[in-house]
Formats: C-alpha cells, structure tokens, sequence
C-alpha cells in the first residue's frame, strides 16, 4: 500500500511548509497551517491537447453580454454578465452578497432561461423566506441546497442552466480531496472545476467568498487568478447604504463602482448618489464642505466635515474617518504654515459622511477650507463646491475631469465653485449657470470661500 504524503498549508496565503508552523513566514499569520494529505483517488483529467492557430487567422468576435437587472451591476461588471464568464464576489458577512446574487438571479431567469442557485449555507426553506421578503418570483429559479461537487455538477448536466450562482465556495468540497471543505487545496480545485464546466457548456457562473479579517478573500491568492472578474461588495453593518467594487475583470474597466441601499425589502439602486449622500447635510455649519470626488467614470458630491477643538491634553490628537490619516498630517501642516492658521494646541476630527473613503487628491483644498471653516467657526457658502489638490509650497494644483465634477455639482443646483487657475486655463466647458472662481494658493482660497477677511 502506497504511503499517503503530507503537508502543511497556510490558509491565509497558501504557502506550503513540510512540517506545522505556528506563524507563517509569508503572511505573519498565527495558527493558518492546516494538514493536507495527498489523496491517492486523485487523478488529474488530461485535455486533448490543441494546435496552436496563427493570431491572423483567428475570428474575433465581441463577448456576448446580458443584463443582470441591476443598473449598477451592469455597471461594475461593464456593461452585463459574460456568457461562460467565472465572477467572484467578496464582502463581509451580513454585507448582501446572497441578497444581491439572489435579486439578479431572478431578475436573470425572467429573459434568460433557467437558473441555478445553489446554497451551502442556507436550507431551502431559508432561501424560499428570504425570496418571498424580498417579492422575488421563481418560475425558472431552481434552489439547491448541496456542498457536495460532484452533487452539484450532475444536477447541472440535468437542468443545462444559463447561469449558475454557488453559494459559497467556501463549503464546497470535492470527494477527490481528503481535506476538509474550506482548506486550500479544496477551495482551488473546486473552482478550477467549475471554471472548466464555465467555459466548456457556456453557463455564466457567480460564486461567492468569504474574507478574512484583513478584507481579502480567504483562500489561496490563485483563486483570484482563477476567475474573469473579482467584485468586493462593501459597506459598514450600521449604515445602510453599500458599494460594489471592481478590483479584476477581463471584460471591462476596474474603475466602476455601483451603490445600493439595503433595506427591508433587499437591495435597491441608487442612480443619483451625489442627492442621497447630500439628503441630511445642514447648510450653515461650521467645518462642512462639498467637494466631487470620481469614483470610476462617475463624479460624487460628497459632504466633508472637519472639527477643531481645543485640546485638554499635552499631545492634540489627529483622527479621521473615510480620509487617509497621512494626508490629513500633511494638509493640517500646510494650513498652519501657509496660511498662517495655529492648529498645535487643537484637536482635528475629520469624517467623510456616509462611510465613503477618498482617495484621491482633488478634496485636498476642500479638507483645508473644512479645517479653517472649523477653526474660525465660519461657515462655507452652502452654494459652494471646492475642487484642488494642495502642495507643500501652499500652492493649488489642477485636478483631472474638472468638467465632469463640475457638471454634477450644477445639476444639483450649487452656483459657484472654486477651482485652480491652471484648470480655467484648459479648455473647459463654461456654462451661465454656475460661476467659476480660479485661485492659485490656500490663502487665496480662504478669501475667495468667504471664511475670513483679506488680513489672512
């Protein structure tokens, strides 16, 4: 009888060790090896081998796309679900993954045929209350309730679906491993299995996975190679309101972003985000600014608030949510020597309302007057938009798609904006409608913003 080999795998990151580690020398992970022993049933399923083709005489032909019933959806995939394309999403658990894949699986089975769901973790009397919560129909919606692979790819053979939706990879197993359902090795050949059925019988298939703490998906970092497109879905569990983010895809653009909003009868669109993170804002407050940031093709008008106080302890602390806290330092120290503005006794809070993060340097000028605003207790004109990234030098340097964000903040009724005079240098698009303010430096940017007089 043939001795069966063993290793240890790390679950973190897949590396491979041949005896237990209590840390990960790749990762830093603590208690991530697991054994994995070498199956014998294993075998490995040859292809006929292909003849190579010259790239002349190969026929091009577009990828051929359906709707998935959600706008946003369409959106961050680009355009539509791939036939035969493998899609991954991630998010945290609770976030509405199987709340979204059950939405547009439905929405999916009323144009496209039969579908089939298959859940891991929920019973089917689960899936059917959460179905009926959310008003979904499901005459060609077909539930499974199967972990088992081999199970769910016979039922496949069966039913030939358009799409299929595995939920989650996760406790999927394949009877070929003696691991257990989770482990790395378990997690890589099953998708590798449903990848080939993907491409061999033309069924668009979604699976879903889990993350880790660290906000990866958990797993060996293959499984990301594996499939055409990996989707984050993300969102705090207090808010209401979530994003769907591109971070792979072979059939279009890694820079969309689709917002929903969960509520009690499942997930809805937002197609005019920039009204509803606006909906609560107050007008005359002190510290709080509009600045558009671009998330993707698509401009948000997003509301930034800044609080300064005076501190009560030696050391002024420097706290901010949904802004990098590095450039928060760096911004709090061009105020205080550019524009003259004595911030070393004060504490800073910075928060990006709804959750959202910025990450670009365009609200660089916007956090600054933010910061001022609260400092001198003056409140910004609420009619006011403020675009510009800021230098160490103080100076205010232009910004891409300046005719985008500008769009946005006109058609949500603001008049005027500060913009950097490089920008109104370039040929934009000037309209009657909304007046454009060009400044060069911070300290002009105070006085144009109506904060303080011209002694600053």
């Amino acid at each position: 009888m043939a001795k069966l080999k063993s290793r240890f795998v790390c679950q973190e990151c897949g590396s491979q060790s041949v005896k237990w580690q209590g840390r990960c020398p790749d990762c830093g992970g603590w208690n991530t090896f697991v054994e994995e022993v070498d199956s014998p049933k294993l075998t490995s399923t040859r292809m006929p081998s292909a003849a190579p083709s010259l790239l002349s005489s190969i026929d091009s032909k577009e990828e051929i796309r359906f709707s998935s019933g959600m706008e946003e959806f369409d959106r961050v995939l680009g355009g539509g679900l791939v036939s035969g394309s493998l899609v991954l999403i991630g998010g945290a658990p609770g976030i509405g993954k199987s709340t979204l894949l059950l939405q547009a699986a439905s929405a999916v089975s009323r144009h496209k045929g039969t579908i089939l769901y298959v859940s891991g973790e929920e019973s089917l009397q689960q899936t059917k209350l959460r179905a009926g919560r959310l008003g979904l129909d499901g005459e060609k919606l077909y539930l499974l309730s199967e972990v088992n692979l081999q199970n769910i790819i016979q039922q496949i053979e069966i039913l030939s679906p358009s799409m299929l939706v595995v939920d989650s990879i996760q406790t999927t197993y394949c009877d070929d491993l003696s691991t257990a359902p989770g482990s790395v090795s378990q997690i890589r050949e099953c998708t590798s299995r449903l990848q080939r059925i993907a491409k061999k019988d033309n069924i668009t298939t979604l699976i879903v996975g889990h993350v880790t703490k660290d906000g990866s998906i958990a797993g060996p970092r293959v499984l990301e190679h594996i499939v055409d497109t990996v989707l984050y879905f993300e969102g705090e569990g207090y808010q209401n309101f979530r994003l769907l983010r591109a971070v792979k895809n072979r059939f279009g653009s890694t820079n969309e972003v689709g917002i929903f909003e969960m509520g009690g009868s499942g997930l809805k669109e937002i197609k005019n985000p920039s009204e509803f993170f606006l909906a609560q804002r107050l007008k005359k407050s002190a510290g709080s600014v509009i600045v558009p940031v671009i998330e993707g093709s698509r401009p948000l008008l997003v509301e930034l608030q800044a609080l300064v106080s005076k501190t009560g302890f030696g050391i002024p602390a420097r706290k901010s949510n949904g802004f990098d806290p590095n450039r928060l330092a760096l911004m709090l120290a061009v105020v205080e020597k550019r524009a003259g503005i004595f911030l070393s006794n004060s504490d800073v809070f910075v928060n990006v309302v709804s959750g959202i993060k910025i990450e670009e340097t365009a609200s660089d000028l916007g956090l600054a007057l933010a910061v001022v605003s609260s400092s001198k207790e003056a409140p910004l004109d609420p009619n006011t938009v403020i675009i510009g990234e800021v230098g160490l030098a103080g100076e205010v340097r232009a910004v891409p798609n300046l005719d985008i964000r500008i769009q946005e903040a006109e058609k949500l009724g603001f008049k005027k904006i500060i913009v950097p005079s490089y920008n109104l240098t370039k040929q934009i698009n000037r309209t009657n409608k909304v007046e454009l303010i060009g400044i060069e430096t911070i300290r002009e940017a105070i006085i144009a913003s109506g904060i303080t007089r011209k002694e600053v």
